[in-house]
This record gives C-alpha cells, structure tokens and sequence, in this order.
C-alpha cells in the first residue's frame, strides 16, 4: 500500500493533539488541509482513524493499534532529522584520523587545537599509525582520512587520492661533544665515520634516507635505530651520535623558529635571539654539503566516498593551514 509519508505525519500530529486546530497549528498549515489528509488516509486505510465528538477527538481501535507504529516511526525519523542538522552545524559528530607521528607534530597540531577551539562537540579519534598502516585504516574504512609523510607512489591503491598538503625539512644535529662539527661543511663520507641516529628500518623514513644516502655514493648504517622520531633528540642531546630530524622537531624543542641554512644566514644575517636559543639547547645544527630533500606531507582519502560534514571542514582547514 503507497501512502504518502506526510499522511502518517498528520495523522501522529492529530492523535498527539488531540484535535484538529492545534495539529494545524503545529504543523504549520490550514485546518481545512489537515482534515483532507486525515480523510484520505481513512479512504485509502479503509477504516476510521478517529470518532470526533465536540470536545475533540479520540482514536478508534484501528487508530491505536496504527498510531502505537506511526509513533514510533515518525519519532526516530525526527530523531534522525535533528541528528542530521546537528552534524551539519558541527553541533556533533565524529572524525577518525589515521596520522603518523612526523605528520601529527609538523602539520596537525596547530589545526586540531584551532578545530577543537570552533567545534568543541565534535569527537576527534586520532590513531597514531606508521604511513603503510594509515594507508590500510583509510582503506578499510576504519579512519576518514590519513594524514602522512608522502609514502611511495605504488603504496597508494587506485581506491584512495592523495592531496600534498606541507611539507618538512630534515636536517642533521648534533650534541656538545660534536659541536666542532659545526664549524665546517661535511661530507657524506665523512659523515658514514660518526655514529648516526635514525628510525627504524621498518619505517618509510628510513627506506627514504636509504634511496637518498645511495645516490651520495654512501650506504647508510646507523648505530642507533628507534622506534619513534620523538626518542632522537634526547639521544642527540646526550651525546650519542648524530640526528636525523624534522627541522620543526627542534623549533619546538626549543620554542623558536630554527636557524635557518649558513647560506641564508650569510646572506641575510643572525637572527640573534635564534642563535641563542640553539647555544642554549644542547642542540647544534649540522651543514652537509647537499641537504635532504624536502619531503611532502599528504592526506589520503577514499576516492569515491564522500567525507561527514565533520571531517570535510577539518580537511579544509587542513589544507588551507599550509
């Protein structure tokens, strides 16, 4: 049996009021309309809904056993509307992001505390994944988006598109006991001769440095290798070897800006109280006679799903913060 939703809404509107006059009122519409609805779905129903009297109306039998349905059904469907309307003015709602930690500290703070500051209701579930297993979260549906360091092209099923959105700059640093390593611009040969500090090889950052320490003519091998980029600079910073780490690492560690390259700064200058902010720290900045590359940041999502109303603003603040 077809019957028109809006019949069944009249209808609940009707028995909840108890009168015709004050369901029109509800509903927002002309009592001679309401009337002509509720006889309609009478006619189509093939039985009386209501037994008006002067002092209202009241269910018939048939009414209740159709009302204690329609009650139901039109309640969630509100239910649902309000939910709705409230996800889409960021009232509510949930975003799931797989992020890897180089990505999380250099790109995604900054946005997340300003996201969390506007829509205070919307529920942030942040993975810390490796860029493989962020892949994998995205593409089994289990986060919206990933936010990475840019992995190798072939690692991204055709299912997913990846967007650049920052990118980082990784540098070489030192402790006290190599500061005179700062005083000079060192070779990549020279640098095989001093213990290296990097991630693991089990992550995308260290088949990265492998590519690049190749086309240098050198192989790397570092003597410590951690699990996490934030376990370096303490390393560093006690002496054990030479750092491999995003430049924004130690401009947090230190609360400054990082010094730029010698050549900037022969050109332009010292920042002073930069300068102090690195002699202070335990941290010295290495020179190699070519840098690393900058790598990309990316954020991958499912091509042909559409993104909650929740976690397409957090990607377009996401975006447009680069």
């Amino acid at each position: 049996m077809d019957i028109s939703y809006d019949y069944y809404k009249a209808f609940y509107y009707v028995a909840k009021c108890g009168t015709i006059s004050k369901a029109a009122e509800v509903m927002e519409k002309g009592q001679p309309n309401v009337t002509k609805v509720i006889n309609k779905l009478e006619n189509q129903l093939g039985c009386k809904l209501f037994v008006r009297s002067p002092r209202g109306i009241r269910l018939t039998p048939e009414g209740e056993k159709l009302y204690a349905h329609v009650e139901v059904a039109v309640e969630h469907l509100q239910t649902g509307e309000r939910e709705i309307a409230s996800d889409r003015s960021l009232h509510s709602g949930t975003v799931a992001i797989a992020a890897s930690e180089i990505a999380l500290r250099c790109h995604m703070l900054p946005v997340l505390e300003q996201y969390r500051l506007l829509y205070p209701k919307v529920r942030i579930r942040l993975a810390n994944f490796t860029i493989y297993q962020a892949i994998e979260a995205v593409k089994n549906s289990l986060a919206d988006f990933a936010v990475v360091t840019a992995p190798a092209p072939d690692a991204v099923p055709k299912s997913l598109k990846m967007r650049e959105i920052s990118h980082i700059q990784e540098i070489f640093v030192c402790g006290e006991t190599f500061r005179f390593l700062q005083q000079k611009t060192i070779t990549y040969a020279e640098l095989m001769e001093l213990p290296l500090i990097c991630l693991n090889a089990q992550t995308y950052t260290y088949q990265f440095l492998t590519r690049f320490f190749e086309n240098q003519g050198v192989t790397l091998r570092p003597d410590i290798e951690v699990t996490t980029a934030d376990q370096i600079l303490p390393l560093v910073k006690s002496n054990l070897g030479i750092g491999i780490v995003p430049e924004k690492f130690v401009e947090q560690e230190m609360g400054v800006q990082s010094e730029p390259p010698q050549d900037v700064l022969h050109s332009a200058g010292r920042n002073e109280n930069v300068t102090d902010a690195w002699n202070s720290s335990g941290i010295c900045r290495l020179t190699l006679e070519k840098p690393l590359p900058r790598r990309a940041i990316c954020l991958i999502k499912r091509a042909d799903d559409p993104l909650s109303v929740a976690a397409r603003e957090l990607e377009r603040m996401l975006i447009g913060s680069a």
